[in-house]
């Protein structure tokens, strides 16, 4: 043993001196050969393999390094923890992210459910029952209005109503007095006509106030509407208010909109180049443009056969599916149009961490312990980083009862948009697992600290 330490140290002197003869000689003689097989003596004399202990260090190290790794792709937060940083946790889910094609559009009712509520007869606003976003119903009164022209015509429609009682007996006795030859058929004929002039005056006043909305049977002289209302012509919501109190409107002046937005539908437009993919009954996913976090379906019922305007894009026509809370006629929208109907495993973007060039996401996986190995090295030096007789106890994989495990996954990314990425999985995970899908970026980072302070 004396004898090697003696043979270690000679050999470290023995390094520096093909050096220095070399270089006497470089500058002496210009020859290098006899540097050379100086070199080499030493060499062959200092050679030797590196004793048993130290290789079997080497070992322990790299056993230790393969453990290192494994443990480093699971960890475990407590109940606690998971709701501090926000992590969210859900089962895989299927989009269609592949073969698709993007375009741009509007929410827009048909014409025949939307309308305007207005009054036929002119007057001045007494009152205005809804606002903006007011749900109505067909035959709801809207507002009411006031006008001295709409008690004339019930005073002329009762009036109306009076003169064709004596015109009736005058008539009869017309007919009496002629059938005696006692009168004239001209009276006759006078009366007649009379008669039936009323008659046909008393029918518009009668349709006249229908349309007021006022009930002709009930009109007494003692029931005189001094106002009317105005209902809505169907059912819906409030999408505008026209008219304030004091304003004066008519029948060309609507008080309010009403859109049913349960018949909203989607126009696409979508240039010429694309139109050969499209076909009815085709599946969209499209947002808002101006608040993409909800996402929406809708499926297409027609393709236009002409370009819309000078904007060389063919409309498309879609009918919206679902929930339609939110949407608004009028309203821009961005849409991903599927050319196909294969589906593919996704997750939202934050729910991937990359590591190394590889992508990987996070599962939970059952409660359980893993024991670290104890890794001692006894009088190994080990470099300037050396640990004699450094010893890992056993930890627990979880802190409490109520922790989770978490463990990364590799997989492969594939195509992205409206927030999810496609993954395919390297390895099988069963059907039902469970997925974080928000806060991976903060796992990642344990488990990172986790691995280095493994490592020291």
């Amino acid at each position: 043993m004396l004898f090697e330490n003696f043979k270690t140290k000679f050999c470290s002197i023995l390094r520096f001196i093909p050096k220095i003869i070399g270089q006497y000689i470089i500058f002496n003689s210009g020859s290098k050969v006899i540097s050379l097989i100086v070199g080499l003596i030493v060499f062959a004399a200092c050679q030797n393999k590196k004793p048993e202990s130290s290789h079997s260090h080497g070992d322990a190290a790299h056993a230790h390094g393969q453990a290192t790794e494994k443990e480093s792709k699971e960890t475990s937060l407590t109940a606690e923890q998971i709701k501090t940083v926000g992590i969210e946790m859900g089962t895989l889910e299927y989009k269609q992210l592949t073969a698709t094609l993007q375009a741009s559009g509007t929410l827009q009712v048909p014409n025949n459910n939307k309308a305007n509520a207005t009054s036929l007869f002119g007057g001045v606003v007494k009152s205005i029952a809804v606002q903006t976003g007011s749900l109505v119903k067909k035959g709801q009164v809207i507002a009411t209005i006031a006008n001295p022209q709409f008690l004339q015509l019930q005073e002329e429609y009762l009036t109306t109503a009076n003169k064709i009682v004596l015109a009736e007996q005058e008539l009869a006795r017309q007919k009496e007095l002629n059938e005696g030859n006692a009168g004239m058929l001209k009276n006759l004929q006078a009366a007649t006509a009379e008669l039936n002039s009323l008659r046909t005056r008393r029918a518009s006043l009668h349709q006249q106030l229908i349309l007021m909305g006022i009930s002709p049977t009930t009109l007494t002289n003692g029931k005189l509407q001094s106002h009317l209302t105005v209902t809505s012509p169907i059912s819906g919501t409030v999408s505008n208010v026209f008219s304030k109190i004091g304003s004066y409107v008519d029948v060309s002046s609507p008080v309010v909109e009403v859109v049913d937005n349960g018949s909203l539908h989607l126009d696409l437009n979508v240039f010429e180049k694309d139109l050969p993919a499209l076909r009815v009954g085709q599946i969209i996913h499209f947002t808002l443009t101006n608040n993409p976090t909800q996402e929406y379906d809708a499926k297409i019922y027609s393709i236009g056969t002409s370009f819309e305007n000078d904007s060389k894009t063919i409309p498309i026509h879609c009918e919206v599916l679902g929930n339609k809370k939110g949407l608004i006629d009028g309203m821009n929208i961005t849409a991903v149009v599927s050319l196909d109907d294969v589906t593919s495993p996704a997750v939202p973007n934050e729910a991937i961490v990359e590591a190394e060039g590889k992508y990987f996401v996070f599962v939970v996986v059952e409660d359980k312990t893993v024991p670290k190995a104890d890794h001692t090295h006894d009088g190994h030096a080990h470099d300037e980083h050396s640990h004699v007789g450094h010893t890992h106890d056993t930890i627990p994989a979880t802190a409490s009862t109520s922790s989770v495990n978490f463990k990364k996954v590799e997989v492969l990314k594939g195509a992205s948009y409206m927030g999810y990425t496609a993954v395919t999985f390297i390895a099988d995970i069963p059907e039902h697992t469970q997925i974080v899908k928000k806060g991976a970026y903060f796992i990642n980072a344990k488990l990172t600290n986790q691995g280095e302070a493994h490592a020291h």
